[in-house]
């Protein structure tokens, strides 16, 4: 079909966004009057208008598809390095939770170890450092330790066990939070062993744990399969040390004192 050349202002607007629609570029068919008005007030180059376009249309594909990510991690809420309390918490170092948020350790397949007391924003830094690689561009998947010991309990009960295994194998990075809070009976442990050997030296993990890997033989009783997990956890890897004061106790109490004081 021949276009007509010499279309008036409002044709070729409808044109405009027909076009936009069979090609499916949402950001272009949105932003193109704006955009258009803004390149007849500074005079742009017919190419840097179109370079205009095409990078708006880049830059909004790429944030869907962080979001996309990001919703698909299952993070049970929002959470940012942003939003981080550093000086509640003197024990975290600013630069070395700066260093894990360019994800050159989940590049590498390397792990990461969350260790302190209630409080003190292990699962915040987990959320935070998954939600960064989901924008870095990394599979991402959290869950709690003992949804995925039973999930796994399930899987093998029904005989879906390598098909789970494999499911959790292939994202990028593993969070898993809250691990050492719930016994494990051997079974249970022994399954989560097969996740992390599934993922050694090849997709990372990263965990949040309340107890120090001294006790550990609490939540896993048989001595050499925890020996065996805290080693798969920790080759290579990366240990924080979050303490042992609850900043969130401390800001409870900071406003009691201060409500009392009024």
């Amino acid at each position: 079909m021949t276009r007509k050349r010499g279309l008036t202002e409002e044709a070729a607007t409808a044109s405009i966004d027909q076009a936009c629609r069979m090609l499916r570029l949402p950001t272009i068919r949105q932003q193109f009057p704006d955009l258009a008005e803004g390149a007849a007030r500074d005079q742009m180059s017919y190419r840097a208008f179109l370079a205009e376009l095409l990078l708006a249309e880049c830059d909004d594909r790429a944030r869907r598809r962080s979001e996309r990510r990001i919703k698909a991690a299952s993070f049970p809420r929002d959470k940012s390095l942003r939003a981080f309390d550093f000086e509640a918490n003197p024990n975290i170092d600013p630069a070395t939770v700066n260093t894990l948020a360019t994800c050159e350790w989940v590049k590498k397949g390397e792990p990461l170890c969350l260790i302190g007391d209630s409080g003190t924003g292990k699962s915040h830094l987990l959320i935070a450092l998954g939600t960064e690689a989901a924008m870095h561009g990394y599979r991402v998947r959290y869950v709690l330790a003992t949804k995925l010991v039973n999930e796994l309990v399930e899987a093998a009960d029904e005989k879906q066990l390598s098909k789970t295994i494999a499911r959790y194998g292939r994202v990028d990075l593993l969070c898993i939070d809250e691990l050492g809070y719930m016994e494990l009976d051997r079974r249970g442990a022994e399954l989560l062993f097969q996740v992390l050997t599934e993922r050694e030296e090849k997709n990372s993990v990263v965990i949040a744990s309340n107890e120090s890997f001294s006790g550990w033989t609490k939540t896993f009783t048989d001595p050499r399969l925890c020996a065996a997990i805290v080693d798969r956890l920790t080759f290579n890897g990366a240990i924080v040390q979050t303490g042992t004061e609850s900043y969130r106790l401390a800001h409870t109490k900071a406003l009691a004192e201060q409500t009392q004081a009024s």
